[in-house]
């Protein structure tokens, strides 16, 4: 399973890597793709995992989700 988010703020790989690490400590998250060009973040999941906790995870490092 796979979910995508919009991601407002992030600047650079470094800002990339902030929100991977972040979100690999989310347990059922398997794998994270972070593009600061297209403003997305591709979520894998082993198990399903809700959007909140996803969001809530990327705001706590100063990044906003957009809907």
């Amino acid at each position: 399973m796979e979910k995508t988010f919009k991601v407002e703020g992030m600047m650079c790989g470094g800002c990339e890597n902030r929100v991977k690490n972040a979100l690999k400590t989310i347990d059922g998250v398997e794998d994270v793709f972070a593009s600061h060009t297209d403003k997305i973040v591709k979520v894998k999941l082993s198990k399903e995992v809700d959007n909140a906790t996803i969001k809530e995870k990327i705001e706590d490092i100063g990044f906003e989700v957009k809907e």
